[in-house]
């Protein structure tokens, strides 16, 4: 999950380069609508925001609505504090799942609370020695035994993570990655392994999606989508391959380049508020 300081990154961006930041977001926003109309993914058609950072949440429901999966279970590495990511949408759907992260939720969650623990989260520093077991010990809490939908956006070491929870067997209907996508394909790039990675606002982060697509498909998954900003890939199990057949199967079809200006200027509503984030818990933890 990207942190603040990538988002502040951009806008600061916007202001040194920008008379009127108002102005520009307006005109991003246009582009964006503009993308998305003429895209030839119908799925990356299909993007529209509720508490992902930009165009995911429409994506991941078109995709479950095409498999048929109604209430699963999802997992997501890395949440940045819970109020922006992939999941938190399939939560207020009546999701249940885990998160793992390195931040302090930005709100109280008691799971002593929950008669029914349908939710979990995992504060922990994510490695490639110990993401299979977090993954376990997610599930665990929760009493499931598999994902049907796993989200990683850790800024660096994600094919690593990646290719660790795939060799262990966690194979999910669908998985979501982020990727660089300055690495158009079809460019094989990653980055060297390192425990302590953090992101430092460079290029230098994660792997290219035709490396990716390499590392997928020799787990039997194929690319279905990248979300308009060219940030996360969508890959869905091959058995579902009848279901997608207005995809294209070719990467430079499915490829999105990055677009990145326009991340944090699409809103979904009004503010965000905390009190909806709890009450969605609520409700998934059913709580007395």
């Amino acid at each position: 999950m990207q942190d603040v300081s990538k988002l502040q990154i951009y806008q600061d961006y916007l202001a040194n380069f920008f008379p009127s930041v108002r102005a520009t977001a307006q005109l991003l926003r246009s582009s964006g609508n503009a993308s998305l109309q003429n895209h030839v993914n119908p799925l990356t058609n299909c993007g529209g925001k509720v508490y992902s950072q930009n165009d995911e949440d429409g994506i991941s429901f078109e995709i479950l609505r095409r498999i048929g999966i109604v209430n699963g279970v999802f997992a997501e590495f890395g949440v940045g504090n819970g109020t922006e990511n992939n999941t938190l949408a399939l939560a207020a759907a009546g999701w249940s799942g885990f998160w793992v992260g390195g931040e302090d939720l930005a709100f109280d969650f008691n799971p002593l609370q929950a008669t029914t623990l349908n939710f979990h989260y995992q504060k922990h520093w994510i490695k490639q020695s110990n993401i299979v077991e977090l993954y376990n010990n997610g599930l665990a809490a929760i009493k499931r035994k598999q994902c049907d939908l796993i989200s990683l956006d850790l800024d660096g070491n994600d094919y690593y993570f990646v290719e660790a929870l795939l060799s262990s067997g966690a194979h999910p209907e669908v998985f979501i990655v982020e990727y660089n996508a300055k690495f158009r394909p079809p460019i094989k790039f990653k980055i060297e392994y390192d425990d302590n990675h953090t992101w430092d606002g460079s290029d230098y982060f994660g792997a290219s999606l035709a490396t990716f697509v390499e590392l997928f498909e020799a787990h039997g998954y194929f690319l279905a989508c990248c979300n308009i900003t060219g940030a996360n890939a969508f890959f869905v199990k091959a058995k579902h391959r009848p279901q997608f057949a207005d995809i294209a199967t070719e990467i430079d079809q499915l490829y999105a380049s990055p677009k990145y200006f326009l991340t944090g200027f699409d809103v979904a509503g009004h503010w965000l508020s905390l009190r909806a984030i709890v009450q969605i818990f609520k409700q998934l933890n059913a709580v007395d």
